[in-house]
């Protein structure tokens, strides 16, 4: 009876083991993909009144932690059963990504002044306004996230493929969960950076050390937003292009000589261009259309 004890839980300890390894292999080359959605993340999370930021954060958060509760078993099924449809719901996914990309790009370029300052809208118009904004953010975000959790999950799948079933599961779903408190709680950090300047500021009576340290923190901030926003579009098409030119074959042989990263985020920008510059036409067409028939 002891010995079977025993057994079972060497047993368990070799399975540990062995997802151990598998779990640092597949975050390690899932990484790049990890840094992607944190820059992604950490744009869509900001741009809030301060009081806002964590409460919209938490709200994105639970949205990414119900995409992973969907997409591993998804995947894992698929996987088995009907391997090349992941291939095509990759696609699908980078055209999205690549979509996002495009409409930053054509939006910053083309972005009309506009001359007229607008009335001010009453009180309460302004709170719901702002309740909309917060809204269509967190849909975008967890849209977005669940994309990239995609690739996250079929990367970390793909470098488990000849392990058995159990430690496939358990993989893919510790990188899940590594990924999405990794990622949202650095993103937590860096959308705070400026109250943690202010308490150390007012804690060190604004004199020392630790007062620059507050002010550097404080000054940085807006730095780091702009800087994650650029980022964030360019991660976007990055991974859109990865996503084709690593599934689509015709792709994959173009242009040979070039760096894997140029090569892949040209085919992001060009996909992403195309697809958002398209809905911009359909807008204004339909919007040319809508002004004749009245």
């Amino acid at each position: 009876m002891a010995s079977g004890i025993f057994a079972v839980l060497d047993d368990i300890a070799a399975l540990m083991d062995d997802v151990a390894l598998a779990t640092k292999v597949a975050t390690r080359k899932t990484a790049g993909i990890l840094g992607d959605d944190l820059a992604v993340n950490a744009e869509k999370a900001t741009g809030f009144l301060a009081e806002r930021e964590l409460p919209i954060l938490w709200s994105i958060t639970k949205g990414s932690l119900i995409n992973k509760l969907i997409i591993v078993p998804v995947a894992l099924l698929l996987n088995v059963f009907f391997p090349v449809a992941i291939t095509f719901i990759l696609v699908l996914g980078g055209c999205y990504l690549a979509y996002e990309g495009g409409h930053k790009i054509i939006d910053y370029f083309f972005k009309t002044a506009k001359t007229d300052t607008p009335a001010e809208a009453p009180a309460n118009e302004q709170a719901d306004r702002a309740v909309d904004h917060e809204k269509a953010k967190i849909k975008s975000a967890i849209m977005t996230d669940f994309i990239l959790s995609v690739e996250i999950v079929i990367i970390s799948l793909g470098s488990v493929t000849d392990q058995q079933t159990m430690i496939q599961v358990v993989t893919v779903s510790a990188v899940a969960v590594i990924a999405t408190v990794g990622v949202y709680g650095l993103v937590a950090l860096i959308v705070r950076m400026d109250d943690a300047g202010y308490r150390l500021i007012k804690w060190s009576d604004n004199k020392g050390f630790f007062s620059i340290l507050g002010n550097g923190l404080v000054k940085a901030l807006p730095v780091i937003i702009r800087i994650l926003s650029v980022v964030g579009t360019l991660a976007l098409l990055l991974v859109a292009g990865g996503i084709f030119v690593h599934n689509l074959d015709f792709l994959h042989h173009l242009y040979p000589d070039l760096p894997a990263i140029v090569r892949e985020f040209g085919v992001g920008l060009v996909v992403g261009l195309v697809i958002a510059g398209s809905f911009a036409l359909f807008k204004i067409i339909r919007g040319s259309t809508k002004k004749m028939a009245l």
